[in-house]
This record gives structure tokens, sequence and C-alpha cells, in this order.
């Protein structure tokens, strides 16, 4: 017992139901209240609207599949982290983390929580200036920081929590739709321009926000050393998580369409507000306000129970503060890595900048997308030649399916590059300024030796 208390570690203590949830919450945020309206302005009929998500859908599904066969091939802790650290070198996967603390789980924290701060008048009827709004973002990152230095199940509920309050929201809105005058129902609250139709060109370009929409599924992996039986809990919670988005994400986008029409959603900016507003009248403001802002929180707290499992892998592997890797022998936590995440969400908060680190977002992590889909080709080779036994999942169609999702992933980059060559460019530099880094603490663990 003193051996345990000395040297305290994570406990396995969530399970699948836990997966799913983290998966959903990972990927569900206020973006379907609005990208339903940006896919409709590329594509310019009802059916092509819902043949983009099912498509968007399905390349989830694959990338799932993907994620869920790496975890019951190599169920080791930091997921992605270690997935990158034993397919390639260590030098990839500390690059993988550097941008997650820099970039993609902090800005996104960050962001959540201004936007959340952005609703808040709507709901309670007050008015807040810049800076209280900042200041309510910065509060709000910093509660749910405590909160899960409280232990892993107390942020799992937590985040659990918001996930199911979301999911009910979201099948609200969908009930209130079902009540709604089919057809051109509301006037378009935006003249915004429609882009010029080819069929091809245009699914292309309306793929783009979809995939957005559907990623964020790969956080739930972070968590592995805290799942029971995390080659079976994680491979499921992938499958299942994505699989509800999925369901709920065309369900949206069906109600958007018979409510709105075509040509109602492709004008408008709030959708989701629209069809709730022209059925429940002024009120209705209100109340997506509420789903926007219990969305955001949820997103939150998704970001911050997860990615400072990374932090302490990186600790725990000599390439990062030693102090990271440092376990809570009350709470069995990271308290440490999780305070790291939760001053650099504030600190992001605080600058105003995270509008522009989510522009850097999207190309850093559809590059590592592309790295995990060479992993698990990697994984399978080695496997064979090692003639280990077949792990709890496979994903159907492989090699296949994986190199689809593989020229998806790096399709999104290349088109990113193109559209946004500045911020995108900023992002790989953000990267690579990992490689540097991980060479200093190189050095310094070997000194140390």
């Amino acid at each position: 017992m003193a051996e345990a208390s000395e040297h305290p570690q994570l406990q396995r203590r969530l399970g699948a139901r836990d997966a799913a949830l983290i998966v959903m919450g990972g990927i569900i945020g206020s973006g379907i209240f609005f990208n339903t309206s940006r896919v409709a302005r590329f594509v310019h009929t009802g059916p092509l609207v819902i043949l983009a998500w099912v498509l968007g859908g399905a390349i989830a599904m694959i990338g799932a599949g993907v994620f869920a066969e790496l975890a019951a091939r190599r169920p080791d802790d930091g997921g992605v982290y270690a997935y990158l650290r034993e397919a390639f070198h260590p030098l990839v996967a500390f690059c993988y983390g550097w941008t997650l603390l820099l970039v993609s789980q902090s800005g996104g924290a960050a962001a959540s929580a201004v936007t959340f701060a952005f609703y808040l008048p709507a709901i309670t009827g007050t008015h807040l200036s810049g800076p209280l709004t900042t200041a309510i973002a910065v509060g709000v990152i910093a509660l749910f920081t405590l909160v899960n230095c409280l232990g892993v199940r107390q942020g799992a509920n937590a985040q659990n929590g918001f996930m199911l309050a979301k999911l009910v929201a979201i099948l609200g809105v969908i009930a209130v739709g079902l009540f709604a005058v089919h057809g051109a129902l509301v006037h378009p609250a935006v003249n915004a321009p429609v882009a010029p139709f080819n069929p091809l060109l245009a699914m292309g370009l309306a793929l783009v926000p979809v995939m957005f929409a559907y990623s964020g599924w790969q956080t739930s992996s972070f968590m592995s050393a805290e799942l029971r039986d995390p080659h079976k809990t994680l491979a499921r919670g992938m499958i299942y998580g994505v699989l509800g988005v999925v369901v709920l994400y065309l369900a949206v986008n069906a109600v958007c369409l018979a409510a709105l029409g075509q040509d109602g959603l492709a004008h408008t900016d709030t959708p989701a507000s629209d069809v709730v507003r022209a059925v429940l009248g002024p009120v209705g403001g209100t109340i997506m306000a509420t789903i926007v802002a219990l969305s955001t929180l949820g997103f939150i707290t998704n970001q911050i129970l997860t990615a400072p499992r990374v932090y302490y892998q990186m600790a725990a592997d000599g390439t990062f503060f030693k102090a990271l890797a440092k376990i809570d022998p009350r709470t069995h936590v990271p308290v440490i890595a999780i305070a790291v995440q939760g001053v650099a969400a504030m600190l992001i908060a605080l600058s105003g900048k995270y509008d522009l680190i989510l522009n850097w977002v999207t190309s850093v992590d559809y590059i590592f997308f592309g790295f995990a889909a060479l992993a698990l080709i990697i994984f399978r080779r080695r496997d064979a030649a090692a003639r280990a036994p077949r792990p709890f999942f496979t994903i159907p169609l492989h090699p296949w399916s994986t190199l689809l999702f593989l020229v998806v992933a790096w399709g999104i980059v290349v088109d990113v590059l193109l559209k946004s060559t500045t911020d995108t460019l900023i992002g790989v530099v953000v990267l690579l300024t990992g490689i540097p880094v991980y060479y200093a603490f190189r050095r310094k663990r070997a000194r140390e030796i």
C-alpha cells in the first residue's frame, strides 16, 4: 500500500458508455447549428445536401473504424500519440502533442468559452462588455479545469452530463422542426452569395465543412489509460459514438431542409434558430442560445478532460516537463498536466487569437489523421509478421477503406492549403517548432541519465 501511494497511477474507471459519450462530445460542438447552411450554398438541391452529409458520415465511419482498430491493436496510454510513436518515431508523436497544447485543444477550448460568453446575454437578458465577456470565458475554463483535477470520474461525469444535455437539445430541435410548416418557412436572414453550380466541384467544396463538423472522435483515444478493457471499450465507443453523431446530423439537416426549403437554408447563417423561432416565436431565440451555450460548455469539458493525458504521456516518456507526469495520490489524475491545459486555453482566450488559431487547426489535425491511417497499415504488417492474434475489431475492406480515409484526410489538407495558404503554413510552422523542443528534451534526458 505504501508503494501504491508513493507511485500513484491512472485508474481505469471509465467504460464503453463513457467512451461513446466522449467520442460524441469531441465531435458535436455548435457547428451543426450553422454548417448546414454552408453546405446548402455549395449544392443547389435538397437531395445533394443530404448526400453530402451521408458521404461525410460514411467517411467519418471509416475514420472511426481506422481508430477503432488502432485502439484494438495498440491499447496504449496516450491514444493517437502512442500510435504515432510506435509506428513512426517519438518525434512525430511529440509534434502531435505539441500542436494539441499550442493549437487545437487549447484553441478549441478558448473559442468555445468565448462563444459561451457571447451567447450568455441572450439567455440572461443582460448586457456584457468586451472585458467581462473575456473574464467569463476565462472563468468557465478555470471551473472545468478544477472539476477535472478532482478525478477522472468527476471530469467524465461533467463531460457526459453536458453531452446528454446536448443530445436532448438537438432532439428537441428535431422534434420542433417536425411541427414546422414545410417549405421556405422563414424569410432569409442573410442574403449570402450562392456559389455557381458545378456538381462535382460543388460536392467537393461541400464536403469540407461537412468533414470539419464530423471530426473530433480521436480525442477519446487519449483516455486509453483510464478505460476498462480499452481494446474493446474504445473500439466500441468509436463506432457507436460516430454512428450516433451521423444519425443526429442527418436528422438536423432533414428537418432544416423540410422547414426552410433549399433556398431558405442556403440564405441563412442560423438555420436551426430560424426553425425554432418560426415555431415557438421570440422565445425560440432564447432557447437556441441556451442550446448553443450547452454545446460550447460540453466541448470545453471534453477538451480539458482528454488532452492532458497526452501531455502526461509525453512527460512519462521523458520528452516533456517531468512535472506533467505526476499523478495526484488522492485523485489519481495528472493534475499539473490538466492545469497546464487550462492555463494555455485561458491565455488564448485572453489574447483574443482563438479564431486565428482555429484556422490552423484543420490542416494540422488532418495531417495527423493521415499518419494514423498509415500507422494502421504498418501495424497490420508488423502483427502479421509476428503472427499476433486477431484483434477485437478490424476495419472492413482494409486496405482500401484505410487508404480512402488517408486520401480524404490529406486531400482536405491540400484543400485548406489552397484556400487559406497563410493560415495553413502558420499551423505547419507551429508544428515544426516542436522539432527543436523535442531534441532539447532528449538532450536534457541524456545528460540526466
